[in-house]
């Protein structure tokens, strides 16, 4: 993590120093045994199920494009909702406990069903380095983390690089989407990777065509076998 994402998470941790105990969705109060959000937002957060699905709008979206074992998404995603607030809060105001609170809610259902009981490895999407250096952290890594945590399983972030800086994926069309993560993975270690089934981890899938491309790159090892978890489906 950089010096300016360390700062940023400090300067959020001497918020809640001041302010705490406070959900990051409703900004009510939390009860004793409530953590990061509360329990009337978590229930209310439209949960999808996906993960007890093999066929699901999440996995249908790769049909055609790329060989994808399992996919799922915990949450749908709709502009202006709780939800949003929170991956808002996430990816650029340093809030990385929430990123961490539902990796770990994620990686809890993931492990419920019999799609994802036997994952090797999870590699969360990478950011170009110039931009996590601007961000001062990875939010598809601190999802990872989460996961990681309920589920007992290793999270990999050295072997899947992007190596081209592309603009933001937010105002683009599903064309303009794809031709923007065209042949900008790759893979350093192939042989790291040979044989294992992995966990490909994002904060939110759209068109799906930053998972495609990473889903690509990862295959190049041989035997490689790719499932997909996200936070939101979109």
């Amino acid at each position: 993590m950089s010096f300016k994402g360390t700062i940023r998470i400090w300067v959020n941790d001497f918020i809640n120093l001041f302010y705490p105990d406070l959900c990051a969705a409703c900004g009510n109060y939390l009860f004793k045994n409530e953590k990061i959000i509360c329990t009337k937002c978590l229930y209310h957060l439209p949960k999808t199920d996906f993960h007890l699905q093999k066929h699901n709008p999440v996995s249908i979206l790769f049909w055609g494009r790329v060989p994808i074992e399992y996919a799922a998404a915990l949450y749908t995603f709709s502009k202006g909702s709780k939800y949003q607030k929170l991956i808002h809060k996430l990816k650029y105001h340093g809030a990385t406990e929430i990123g961490i609170e539902l990796g770990k809610l994620l990686g809890y259902n993931l492990h419920k069903s019999e799609f994802f009981r036997d994952i090797d490895m999870i590699i969360p999407v990478p950011l170009h380095p110039r931009k996590q250096k601007i961000r001062g952290y990875n939010q598809a890594e601190v999802i990872a983390d989460g996961i990681a945590e309920s589920m007992k399983v290793p999270v990999l972030t050295n072997n899947l690089i992007r190596k081209v800086h592309t603009q933001s994926q937010t105002k683009k069309n599903k064309l303009e989407r794809w031709e923007n993560v065209d042949n900008i993975f790759s893979l350093q270690n192939p042989e790291q990777l040979c044989n294992m089934h992995l966990l490909l981890v994002d904060d939110v899938v759209t068109t799906g065509s930053t998972l495609e491309a990473c889903a690509h790159a990862l295959q190049v090892a041989e035997g490689v076998k790719v499932s997909i978890a996200t936070l939101a489906y979109a």
